[in-house]
């Protein structure tokens, strides 16, 4: 672990440091967009993060949830950065369970009208 053990850090400058987000002016508009969130309440970029939190983060069309076992204060390498959270994110969903966008032919043209009626009827449907 770093020699910072347990002091505060900002909540955009860890996950940064520890490469959740690959900038820091990405971890800092994920916190003011509302995409991240300590012990289940959304939070600034300031906030204060400590050993022991949970930290979910919504990113990539993926939520991650980690637990802090450290706070570094500077940018890890991937190895050192892994020992300062546990990952708690369940596994995606396989590819069959995920719907697919349907397709057309490169250089089919524009839909015909028949074609256009049944894509609305599937983009109508919940």
């Amino acid at each position: 672990m770093t020699d910072t053990a347990g002091t505060p850090v900002r909540v955009d400058a860890w996950i940064w440091a520890v490469r959740l987000i690959k900038t820091r002016s990405q971890a800092a508009d994920a916190c003011r967009a509302g995409h991240v969130k300590i012990n289940g309440s959304s939070v600034k970029p300031a906030q204060q993060v400590v050993p022991g939190d949970r930290v979910r983060l919504w990113k990539d069309h993926r939520e991650y949830d980690v637990e802090v076992l450290d706070t570094p204060r500077k940018r890890l390498g991937a190895p050192a950065a892994r020992r300062c959270y546990v990952d708690h994110t369940p596994p995606p969903p396989p590819k069959e369970m995920m719907p697919s966008v349907p397709k057309r032919d490169r250089g089919a043209g524009r839909p015909t009208k028949k074609e256009r009626r049944q894509l609305d009827q599937l983009r109508q449907r919940p």
